[in-house]
């Protein structure tokens, strides 16, 4: 097993609350953190339907067989439970003697916030991170084949192929997940709206130009991403506009939780293949994004992350907000080292009053300072966001 950085945090949450609610998205190893961290705890999945019948239909029947300390899986799936852990935990004050999880945050958090609201601890557990893959000594480090295998736990434990991975993971989600959230009439026209958005990875989407090459509406699709998005498919990326005038988009940018499946959907089917991949740059940054992203969850921390661009093209790829001061990062998919790659950085600084110095994040071995911006390799981020 994994030892998973989000551990440390997950101790102290519940050391202090009767409930700790574990998000994220499917196979990211939050059934396998919960078991790990509470060895002796029962065990209960919803996913099981007479599991899930006997929790539906005799609640306290359901407790009956599993008291607490309990671990109990895809808690969205009997949301009415919540009720009463409410009242079990209330009756006790005993802390840490809930452990839930669950994969779809939109439903999660409307559960939570009317039945569990101050009882229980919410952390969000997404794929294995670099530094993870350095501390358990799990893969080579290479720009490429990690872009091609991604960060899914079963890849590199189980030495699964990461295509059929993919492909199998992908056609579950379709198949179940979402067509238990809307109404898909079209499978064929959500694949290839799936397909579509990995080929727009970094960039802000226009749902309207894309409802003509899906063949569906500009409605549909806002309420597709929503569902995508709510299930940990994909990443908003918020834009920085304070205090910067109106010329600054306002728009989010749109990144795959796992790039491993945007490269799926893009058609690499081996890490040779992403060098020569025209989204190469994309998939690269898609990476970064959420290594960043995991860095801040893992350490219980808000994201915190943004990008910049106003109308006249300026942009910087990724802005860490830390405290009151503002980081601005770029991030290349490049192997050598460019001086020119801090120019978006100096532009930043120059209108953005807190901004301070930033970083470039690249596929390089050089760690020089350029006007104060550090130069740092792919595999070394996750003490910028610490």
């Amino acid at each position: 097993m994994f030892f998973r950085q989000i551990q440390q945090e997950l101790a102290q949450t519940a050391a202090e609350y009767p409930v700790v609610t574990i998000i994220g998205p499917r196979q990211s190893g939050k059934t396998t953190l919960a078991q790990m961290q509470f060895p002796d705890y029962r065990y209960a999945n919803l996913e099981m339907p007479e599991l899930r019948q006997l929790a539906t239909n005799d609640p306290q029947g359901f407790f009956a067989q599993y008291p607490a300390p309990v671990i109990i899986d895809e808690i969205q799936r009997v949301p009415e439970l919540l009720s009463y852990i409410q009242a079990l935990a209330d009756k006790s004050k005993k802390r840490g003697q809930y452990i839930l999880t669950g994969s779809h945050q939109v439903r999660l958090h409307e559960a939570v916030s009317q039945s569990l609201a101050g009882r229980t601890g919410l952390l969000s557990l997404l794929p294995l991170s670099i530094e993870e893959l350095k501390n358990n000594n799990a893969a080579a480090l290479d720009r490429d084949e990690l872009i091609y295998r991604g960060f899914m736990p079963r890849i590199y434990q189980e030495n699964v192929d990461p295509t059929r991975l993919y492909r199998n993971y992908f056609q579950t989600y379709v198949e179940r997940d979402v067509r238990q959230m809307i109404n898909v009439k079209s499978l064929i026209a959500f694949e290839n709206f799936m397909r579509l958005l990995a080929g727009r990875i970094g960039q802000i989407v226009n749902l309207n130009s894309l409802a003509g090459d899906v063949g569906v509406s500009g409605t549909t699709l806002k309420e597709w991403l929503s569902v995508l998005e709510a299930s940990f498919i994909i990443f908003r990326l918020p834009p920085y506009f304070e205090n910067l005038g109106k010329r600054s988009v306002k728009s989010p940018k749109i990144y795959f939780t796992e790039v491993g499946l945007a490269a799926y959907l893009l058609g690499i089917e081996k890490a040779e293949q992403v060098a020569r991949d025209p989204l190469r740059g994309n998939l690269f940054e898609n990476m970064v994004v959420m290594e960043a992203l995991k860095a801040r969850l893992n350490s219980g921390g808000d994201p915190n992350l943004f990008f910049f661009r106003d109308d006249k093209e300026h942009e910087v790829d990724l802005i860490f907000k830390h405290g009151r001061r503002l980081l601005p990062i770029e991030i290349k998919s490049a192997m050598t080292f460019n001086k020119d790659f801090v120019k978006r950085l100096e532009y930043f600084k120059k209108i953005a009053p807190d901004a301070g110095n930033g970083a470039v994040i690249y596929a390089g071995e050089l760690t020089p300072e350029v006007s104060g911006n550090k130069f740092v390799n792919f595999t070394n981020t996750a003490g910028i966001f610490a």
